[in-house]
């Protein structure tokens, strides 16, 4: 491979291989963990599905329940200097 991709390819490589896999977990994820996705027959006969104990395990997952009790700061040592107002912790 080396003899006829140019070394300035790699990043650009790198960069597509990323968001391709970023791509395949998300579809991957959407098909087989998301509620509103029937891919069972006995799910595909049903016109409205009654899981919204499924849908809110769907929706709240590890990631955003985590995110949700950080403070929305992304510099919070910086902010907390330059505004002179210290926050309890």
């Amino acid at each position: 491979m080396g003899r006829w991709v140019k070394p300035e390819v790699y990043p650009l490589m790198a960069a597509m291989t990323f968001v391709t896999s970023l791509c395949l977990f998300q579809l991957t994820r959407n098909m087989f963990l998301n509620p509103d996705v029937r891919i069972n027959k006995s799910h595909r006969t049903t016109p409205v599905l009654e899981n919204a104990d499924e849908a809110q395990r769907y929706s709240q997952h590890g990631l955003r329940r985590f995110l949700s009790r950080r403070p929305p700061e992304i510099m919070p040592t910086i902010n907390t200097f330059f505004s002179g107002i210290k926050r309890d912790e």
